[in-house]
């Protein structure tokens, strides 16, 4: 048997000869253009992974209790995505040194191409959670919409219509971490626990009065300190308070599922205002995770609205989407925004309501 090679275990005669443009001859490429396909497959290659470790993550917690152990296995894969897409940040550098009329120099040649048909980038929002209401549009199209029926007329594009159809169908991220903390103890109850929902209930009265007493505190330094005036200042805090309760008792909620959410931000806030408790402790790190594969994930974007910006101003994109009114558009939407409207209720520890059971939480008492 011929011993393996490095190249061998790449494929690396495969993969070396992927970069031909439509002319199906690299010695035809600008050296720019050549730059241009690189970068654009290092991304895929880098959706190609991301996808593996986020739907790896979302596996644990759909499962019917996670155990403790495994929470930390879910958070080392999702740093690994963060540290991912920080690179993938960083890439942008590289792509801008190609300069505006060396791009020009073969855009054309691209129209109607464009990244906005990265099949794998769709699937990436889908397994986050991206639901199709929240979808920036194209054009007036649905993204994944208009995708699918470009593929079904491409003999090459089944790969991008079984992606996109096992990524519509599974579960994402986002309702798996719904389920988890759907089931957060709070002050030592359980979903199944009897009066759970009373409990619930009781707590998030409690957080929501300590809340009011925290905001007329910094109320009463801000007037002593004449930044603001009392009745704007009044109006100001007064919104934040009815924004909590909103938030927190899901009146933006349909009815038949207010309860859910009521208790998956119940268990939200329960966990990031206790984070301390060692039963809470890897939990928050789960959250601190998720967070930080959106930021990323965010300013990813953005650094591709900028890069864009920087190499063709405002023109229409290859594929006709507005260009980077579109790339903005889309930059400016959040998967996860419980976990960062959250932030804006919490308070110091000294604040918090007592907590009722300490013992439950690994606590001796």
């Amino acid at each position: 048997m011929t011993q393996p090679t490095y190249w061998d275990y790449l494929r690396l005669d495969e993969l070396l000869s992927l970069q031909t443009g439509l002319e199906g001859d690299e010695s035809r490429l600008m050296t720019d253009e050549l730059h241009f396909i690189v970068v654009h497959q290092v991304y895929e290659l880098w959706f190609k992974l991301i996808l593996r470790e986020l739907r790896l993550a979302r596996d644990q917690l759909l499962a019917p209790a996670v155990a403790e152990e495994k929470i930390p296995y879910v958070v080392h894969h999702l740093r690994r995505v963060s540290e991912i897409l920080k690179l993938m940040v960083h890439q942008w550098t590289v792509m801008e040194t190609l300069t505006p009329q060396d791009f020009l120099a073969f855009r054309d040649k691209l129209v109607p191409a464009s990244g906005f048909q990265s099949f794998q980038m769709r699937a990436l929002e889908l397994v986050l959670g991206l639901s199709p209401e929240e979808r920036t549009r194209y054009g007036g199209l649905d993204p994944v919409e208009h995708l699918r029926a470009l593929a079904a007329k491409d003999p090459a594009g089944r790969h991008a219509r079984v992606e996109l159809e096992r990524a519509e169908s599974e579960a994402s991220v986002r309702d798996a971490l719904h389920e988890w903390l759907a089931r957060t103890p709070i002050q030592g109850s359980r979903p199944e626990d009897p009066g759970d929902e009373e409990t619930v209930g009781a707590f998030l009265d409690d957080y929501l009065r300590a809340h009011a007493a925290a905001q007329n505190t910094m109320g009463r330094r801000l007037l002593e300190s004449g930044v603001l005036g009392e009745s704007a200042l009044g109006e100001r805090l007064e919104g934040e308070s009815r924004r909590a309760a909103a938030f927190l008792r899901a009146e933006d909620a349909d009815a038949g599922e207010r309860g859910r959410v009521r208790r998956i931000r119940a268990g939200l806030l329960f966990i990031e205002s206790y984070r301390d408790l060692p039963l809470l402790a890897w939990p928050r790190l789960l959250i601190d995770a998720v967070v930080e594969v959106e930021e990323q994930f965010v300013l990813w974007r953005h650094r591709h609205a900028r890069m864009t910006e920087r190499t063709i101003g405002r023109r229409t994109g290859t594929g006709g989407s507005s260009g980077v009114d579109y790339l903005d558009a889309a930059a400016r939407t959040r998967i996860f925004p419980e976990l960062w409207a959250v932030r804006t209720l919490l308070l110091p520890r000294e604040a918090l309501p007592p907590l009722l059971r300490p013992e439950f939480y690994g606590f001796a008492v």
